[in-house]
């Protein structure tokens, strides 16, 4: 069917509006397409490093150096005089440098940054978050005492969980 239409004083011809495609054809195999990005780039490396870093800063305070707040007399904290002297600190370093690799990790140049990785990362972040915030609500006062690294924060699992919610954001801002 065509429609006449006015352009600057001559008259055309067009054809239907729906016969012209609006937007690009998408590739017949979406897969093939993906395969052409690069999984591993140097920005992916450095959150993976990132993480695991912050997670070993943690384990290795709570595991190596800090002291039991069981024992008394109260003793100094063992290992590197350095991180023990940082105290509640070395949670914040710890945690610090998690949330940070995970924001690192929601760039579109890593498998987490585009396509179903953002709704994974994203979902993931804010699970976790509510996890921990409800895991601090539920067992607080004396079952506390019992939970690995959280018996330590205190009321800062709440910044934690709230934490691990803000980098969920940050892949939110990246979901198509």
């Amino acid at each position: 069917m065509r429609l006449p239409t006015q352009s600057r004083g001559r008259r055309h011809t067009r054809t239907h509006p729906r016969s012209h495609p609006v937007s690009k054809p998408k590739a017949h195999n979406e897969s093939l397409a993906l395969e052409k990005e690069k999984i591993f780039s140097v920005r992916f490396i450095v959150a993976i490093v990132l993480l695991v870093a912050g997670i070993a800063w943690i384990a290795y305070y709570y595991t190596g150096v800090r002291p039991d707040p069981t024992v008394f007399p109260p003793e100094d904290p063992s290992g590197p005089k350095a991180i023990g002297d940082l105290g509640m600190w070395n949670y914040t370093i710890g945690f610090a440098l998690i949330l940070v690799g995970l924001m690192v990790a929601a760039h579109p140049s890593t498998p987490a940054g585009r396509g179903r990785g953002v709704v994974i990362g994203m979902l993931g972040c804010f699970l976790i978050g509510l996890l921990w915030i409800c895991t601090f609500y539920v067992f607080s006062g004396e079952k506390l005492n019992d939970i690995w690294v959280l018996n330590d924060l205190g009321n800062y699992n709440l910044l934690v969980g709230i934490g691990f919610m803000a980098a969920g954001f940050a892949y939110a801002t990246r979901w198509e």
